[in-house]
């Protein structure tokens, strides 16, 4: 038996890679620290996982839900975008229950495209943004985030072509990889540019509670005429360390709202009920469990950047999200240095070029250690010698 067309065009895994050869260093005894994943490494918040095993003891929370998600939940997502954004959203018909935002940002493609038609993906970007197009029948093209535009789109750049041709776009800030934040100004920006080519917004904010500096990152919903244009993804997993729960939603036009409620109907049944119960009650709860995360997160930040530093390696501070977007020191390519640090000194980072063309000269690190294993990475990347030429320039 032969797998279907869409099947076997599906972009291979990007992370299937680095993980077997990292199982492979362990499996010999060695002590990886592994910077490479982006999977939190903190618990889920103990008053949550007690709401989890309340609701999950109710008897009514054992029958099917509801296939469009219970208004309990929808209700707290409202709620929410109301404290923390002040955007007002409607519980019935502009949230859609999601079972991880991975999922929608899977299927959105089949909802508002037809076969044939084109979308923009940034460039680098979550390599998972790439299984859409493949299902929908639809192609893409990219819109580079350089260094030297804080890594955000410039509209201005773009060919002519692609800006008529392009029916979708995905943003995502704060961002994986890169750490860019974005501005109010810049989604502003987003929407007038899709209002005069006709372009759909989807802004993946997965990353949405993690702004460093006393800087809370900004909702794509919060610029003016954002819900005429999009939605803006949202998932529980990195906010309050439920990545496993696989639990999220989409806000924003009712129409795209609608289109992806309707092809769930059709794939899901929605979520364990008492899985929707306990999600509810982390968006309306205490959010102190919220800022003490994004406390560890930038104190793991300072310690890397400055430890980094500290050898001579001229790196960016992330402005958000828990990944750090370092340079590849001159001789290597992103794939190469990667494999270095974990043949040479046990440490596992993300190559670069796997989050596409202009991801090249970069590593992915994640911030989900604990500070000293951050600071034994860099110890073991400076025994290396690598950036001692560096060193002495800064000297001279």
């Amino acid at each position: 038996m032969e797998l279907s067309y869409k099947l076997q065009k599906l972009p291979t895994q990007f992370f299937a890679s680095l993980v077997q050869k990292v199982n492979k260093a362990i499996a010999e005894g060695r002590d990886v620290i592994n910077l490479g994943q982006g999977n939190p490494d903190r618990p889920t918040p103990t008053h949550i996982v007690k709401a989890l095993q309340e609701a999950a003891a109710d008897p009514d929370t054992h029958k099917y839900s509801l296939f469009r998600g219970m208004l309990e939940l929808k209700q707290a997502v409202s709620n929410f975008y109301k404290r923390e954004y002040n955007v007002d959203i409607d519980p019935n018909e502009e949230v859609a229950i999601l079972g991880g935002a991975k999922v929608g940002l899977v299927e959105l493609p089949l909802c508002v495209l037809n076969p044939g038609d084109y979308m923009l993906l940034p460039d680098p970007g979550y390599p998972d943004y790439l299984s859409g197009p493949v299902l929908a029948d639809v192609h893409f093209d990219t819109m580079p985030l350089l260094e030297e535009n804080d890594f955000l789109p410039d509209y201005n750049t773009l060919p002519d072509e692609v800006k008529k041709r392009a029916k979708l776009m995905y943003l995502n800030y704060p961002n994986n990889p890169t750490g860019a934040t974005a501005t109010l100004e810049f989604f502003n920006k987003t929407v007038q540019f899709a209002k005069e080519h006709d372009i759909t917004v989807v802004h993946d904010f997965a990353y949405g509670a993690l702004g460093f500096d006393g800087e809370k990152p900004v909702s794509f919903l919060q610029a003016e005429g954002a819900k005429e244009v999009g939605v803006e993804f949202y998932t529980l997993s990195k906010t309050y360390n439920m990545a496993g729960w696989r639990v999220a939603f989409a806000v924003g036009n009712r129409d795209i709202i609608e289109a992806i409620n309707l092809l769930q109907d059709h794939l899901f049944c929605s979520l364990f009920p008492a899985v929707q119960q306990a999600a509810a009650y982390a968006l309306n709860s205490d959010q102190s469990c919220v800022e003490e995360l994004r406390s560890i997160y930038e104190s793991r930040r300072n310690v890397l950047v400055e430890e980094a530093r500290r050898i001579g390696w001229n790196v960016r501070a992330p402005k958000g999200s828990f990944f750090a977007w370092l340079p590849v020191p001159e001789g290597f390519t992103s794939q190469e240095f990667s494999d270095y640090l974990l043949d040479k000194a046990d440490v596992a980072v993300a190559s670069g070029n796997g989050f596409g063309e202009h991801g090249e000269g970069y590593i992915r690190v994640g911030l989900l250690v604990e500070e000293e294993r951050l600071r034994e990475a860099i110890r073991r990347i400076e025994a290396l010698g690598i950036f001692q030429k560096e060193i002495a320039k800064v000297q001279k």
